[in-house]
């Protein structure tokens, strides 16, 4: 009874006791326009219902996020469109060499063989049976750097090649165990179900690391493009070795020297050498705001990106807002978590001139992201297209123009 009490109290008091209630219009009725200070929204979402709950949410019509297709082969995340460091499953990039097939998990299979004591198959039921880990992690092709990129790049085009999702799936080391891996076995072979058989030679050192087989993605199955029933999961190493669509697993004692580790994915260094089986990927940034093609107006921005390591946390993020002649600690949005996209933002007041807005990642290990010059000094030119991960550069011109500072490789 206190609280009914109450309750009428207070409505009269916003009624003013009398007819003020009728001047409050019901959603959908007629009234009299007002004037421009009685509205508090526009007056078509003041008025009208809207839409019904439906079985599939989707985004408001007023934004529109795209991945951009490269050739047939691959497409890239809108980096600079994106907040935090998780990419919503439907713009996750893609990379795959012979299209995307249309598997039915429900017939699909996992072989383990090869080096093993019990060859085993796992459906896609038995591999959710078995005690699961969840993790957030980057995946990144190893080719992630447009090297003709012009002054009217976005991060996206220039190196859209990289995503993060949170990974469901069971231990590879689990899987190993039940097959039974030979004392001799120091190598496997994953292979995936795609029309080119993508196949990649993995120590398995790493298997009884971080690898699993993922089979959810951000929650969900794991979307087609990514892979769909299952995926191999390495954080940290290069996309290619991530294998999707996987089928199978063979286990040696030495590299199976396959096309995408030889005549693909080795990197020709100067003197006539190459690195072979260089997997990891080192530590990077990239500033995603602002970017071109943004026009700024003076006064305060906040300069946002994301950095990134193979080889475990972030620790420290730089920011130089005049080409690298002085450099300022950004700061690190947590978590920071291993082997994982952290975005880093920094404040900055312009002031109308002239500005070279850089960034440099620095990981665990004491690596720090390397300028241009110094990636060819050690590498030579013949290491183009992988593995490169330079700081990157902003022009800010006395217009506003935000423009990519395009450097030439070759």
């Amino acid at each position: 009874m206190k609280n009914s009490v109450s309750r009428r109290i207070v409505v009269q008091r916003l009624v003013g006791l009398g007819g003020a209630a009728a001047a409050v219009p019901l959603i959908g009725a007629e009234t009299k326009q007002s004037s421009a200070a009685d509205h508090s929204m526009p007056e078509a979402t003041a008025r009208y219902l809207g839409s019904y709950p439906s079985e599939l949410g989707g985004r408001s019509p007023h934004v529109e996020l795209k991945r951009r297709p490269l050739a047939d082969y691959a497409s890239v995340t809108p980096l600079q469109d994106l907040s935090g460091t998780i990419t919503p499953s439907d713009l996750h990039f893609e990379r795959h060499h012979a299209r995307i097939p249309d598997i039915d998990d429900s017939q699909h299979e996992l072989l383990i063989h090869g080096m093993v004591e019990r060859p085993l198959k796992f459906s896609v039921a038995d591999l959710k049976r078995f005690p699961s880990v969840t993790r957030i992690c980057f995946i990144e092709c190893s080719g992630n750097l447009f090297t003709s990129a012009t002054e009217h790049t976005t991060p996206q085009m220039l190196c859209g090649l990289t995503s993060q999702s949170e990974w469901t799936g069971v231990p590879l080391r689990t899987l190993f165990t039940e097959a039974g891996v030979k004392p001799k076995a120091s190598w496997f072979l994953a292979e995936g179900g795609d029309a080119a058989l993508m196949t990649r030679s993995i120590p398995l050192e790493k298997a009884m690391d971080d690898a699993f087989v993922a089979y959810a993605q951000n929650g969900e199955p794991v979307r087609p493009e990514q892979g769909f029933p299952c995926r191999l999961l390495l954080p940290g190493w290069e996309g290619n070795t991530n294998i999707k669509w996987l089928r199978r697993l063979e286990l040696s004692d030495q590299p199976f020297m396959t096309r995408e580790e030889t005549s693909k994915y080795t990197d020709p260094l100067k003197n006539g050498t190459a690195r072979q089986f260089s997997v990891v990927m080192d530590a990077r940034s990239v500033i995603t705001a602002p970017t071109y093609p943004a026009r700024l107006e003076r006064g305060w921005h906040e300069i946002q990106g994301l950095a990134w390591s193979g080889r475990g946390r972030i620790v420290r993020v730089d920011v130089s807002t005049n080409g690298g002649r002085r450099w300022h600690e950004a700061t690190l949005q947590g978590p920071v978590l291993p082997k994982a996209h952290t975005r880093f933002t920094f404040p900055w007041k312009w002031d109308g001139r002239g500005a070279e807005l850089m960034s440099r990642a620095v990981d665990e290990t004491g690596y720090r992201q390397p300028t241009r010059k110094q990636l060819i000094k050690a590498r030579g030119h013949g290491s183009v297209p992988y593995h490169l991960n330079p700081i990157l550069a902003w022009i800010v011109q006395r217009d506003g123009q935000v423009l990519y500072r395009a450097e030439q490789w070759l």
